[in-house]
């Protein structure tokens, strides 16, 4: 195993960069089957940090108590320096519009056209978004950023897997956030496309200063967009570190990440 407080990608993006979100000892049991067993995380303001876990490991369970989906049975959740357990609805509401999430099956709403879909979130976010008077322009910057402007007032049905995942992605982008979340981002994908939505990712990153939490089994997505990464076993972040130092790794439960 690889002892957390030694790693030095961590220590040194903590000395630099302010902490945007932070879990501490999260638990959460469904019954006796204990899925998070004290999982602690920091996520740094411009960073990319990538979450692996195999099927059933709390990856998701852990995703759905940061966003106030679920709640814990124990441990503390903070986001922008709030703590999400102890703000009321309206504020988590307003918290969440700060957290742009991309959706493993993007999510796409079947009946509307694009150009729609990226209009729900700004309806459904009005009061954040009330500055920005000129909602036609935000909908084509967002698909422009994307790459995908001219299909804009296509239907979801219309559009190949990896143009659903950018348009996803500009759903996501045009309401801002400071922190995006990314499930399974190339999941589905063949490779070129997959490697394009890893590009696109960095793109975005280095254009919006976005912190991002990537949750992956894609060994490729990782070693690309990874800073750090955090490898999630019984419950608990087992192994912190660069994608060098991990896949390096002598312990045979990290090794296993790896051998594809």
């Amino acid at each position: 195993m690889i002892p957390q407080k030694n790693i030095s990608a961590e220590h040194d993006l903590s000395e630099e960069r302010e902490i945007v979100l932070e879990i501490k000892d999260l638990h959460k049991s469904f019954g006796s089957n204990n899925v998070l067993n004290g999982f602690n995380m920091k996520l740094h303001q411009g960073e990319n940090l990538v979450i692996m876990g195999k099927s059933g490991s709390g990856k998701s369970v852990m995703i759905k108590c940061l966003v106030g989906l679920m709640e814990a049975d124990s441990g503390t959740i903070s986001v922008m320096h709030k703590d999400i357990t102890k703000l009321d609805q309206l504020a988590l509401d307003m918290l969440r519009s700060d957290i742009g999430f991309l959706f493993q099956g993007s999510a796409l709403y079947d009946s509307m056209t694009v150009r729609e879909n990226l209009e729900f979130p700004l309806r459904h976010h009005a009061k954040k978004m009330e500055n920005y008077k000129d909602k036609d322009a935000l909908v084509i910057e967002a698909l422009e950023n994307v790459g995908l402007a001219d299909a804009i007032d296509l239907m979801p049905s219309e559009l190949s897997g990896g143009m659903k995942r950018r348009v996803a992605l500009a759903r996501t982008l045009i309401l801002r956030p400071k922190i995006i979340l990314y499930d399974e981002p190339t999941s589905g994908l063949d490779p070129i496309t997959a490697k394009e939505i890893i590009l696109l990712m960095q793109d975005i990153q280095r254009k919006y200063n976005t912190s991002s939490l990537i949750i992956t089994h894609d060994v490729d997505c990782a070693r690309v967009i990874s800073e750090r990464m955090i490898l999630l076993i019984d419950g608990t972040n087992y192994a912190v570190g660069s994608f060098t130092e991990l896949s390096s790794s002598n312990d045979p439960r990290v090794q296993a990440f790896f051998k594809q």
